[in-house]
């Protein structure tokens, strides 16, 4: 299954239940250029993930640390981190993504031992996963053999989906960093969560600098050392950016009008809403939209004669 679209709640929490109807879990086969966005947004879950990379390359960014992943290598990201992802130099990403909640991990009685001081460490945001290593290799053939058994659906699969899931964490563990807990970090991270949830929920209203520092209780110099930290940008920029996107999934829509939708997402005039939506995309919004529906209508059509 391939997600086109992430939705986010309040708090940048992302909203897609990651489940199947037996299982905490999820595995997703992910084009990055697929995602209407044209890479994967900024967002966080309390579901711990696993990546491997199955063809091209693709930038995954965790917090403020940005990772290249090449064909065959993998990732684990733990719970509650802010990451994103984009395909590096147009080589045709994809990816099978692992999402597994922490308590499907292991049973109760273990879950305060070998889980929770694990999601909680300061110094394991991610983990890269090479192929040099055994264990590495068995992490990244346990994530395809968690696909194929959800996708087969074979009798007892639950089962051999828990046990791989069990092995997959041991694996991580034993090889892992010696935990550490560092509440400066801890805060640190919280408050920009705050800030980016902040403007996603106010993208379509005015929004100064002071207003996104206040949000993370910090001073406007204080807020925007942190945006050059985790995403390279200002604040205001993050905003435009946000805006941008958001107006791509307004366009979609046939009914569509340019300048409603500027307004909507927050820009206070249609010109102006054009023109950055031409830098960010290289053609106007309405180029984008009638592209948009004519590559929709050209896809319907084929299912339509394939049918």
């Amino acid at each position: 299954m391939q997600i086109k679209d992430f939705k986010l709640d309040e708090e940048l929490k992302e909203l897609t239940k990651h489940r199947t109807i037996e299982l905490p879990i999820a595995c997703y086969e992910t084009t990055i250029s697929k995602n209407v966005n044209g890479y994967i947004p900024l967002h966080w879950h309390e579901e711990v993930q696993f990546v491997l990379v199955r063809r091209g390359e693709g930038i995954f960014q965790i917090n403020e640390v940005k990772v290249v992943l090449k064909e065959g290598e993998g990732l684990f990201i733990n719970s509650g981190q802010l990451h994103m992802a984009e395909e590096n130099l147009q080589t045709g990403c994809d990816y099978i993504c692992l999402n597994v909640s922490p308590h499907y991990v292991l049973p109760h009685e273990l879950y305060s031992r070998y889980v929770f001081p694990y999601i909680k460490a300061t110094n394991l945001p991610y983990r890269f996963i090479g192929t040099k290593s055994s264990w590495e290799k068995n992490i990244l053939n346990s994530i395809l053999s968690v696909h194929f058994l959800i996708e087969e659906k074979a009798p007892y699969f639950e089962l051999d989906t828990f046990m791989v899931i069990n092995q997959m964490w041991k694996e991580l563990i034993m090889n892992g960093l010696p935990l550490e807990y560092d509440e400066v970090e801890a805060v640190k991270q919280s408050r920009m969560k705050q800030m980016v949830t902040f403007i996603h929920h106010h993208y379509g209203e005015k929004i100064t600098l002071d207003d996104i520092a206040g949000s993370g209780h910090l001073s406007r110099a204080e807020c925007c050392r942190y945006f050059k930290a985790m995403l390279r940008k200002t604040p205001l920029t993050y905003v435009l950016d946000y805006r941008i996107q958001k107006s791509l999934v307004l366009l979609q829509q046939p009914d569509a009008n340019v300048t409603d939708v500027g307004y909507e997402v927050g820009f206070n005039s249609t010109s102006y809403f054009i023109s950055k939506f031409r830098n960010k995309m290289d053609m106007t919004p309405l180029a984008y939209k009638k592209e948009f529906l004519s590559n929709y209508l050209g896809e319907e059509k084929e299912k339509d004669g394939n049918g």
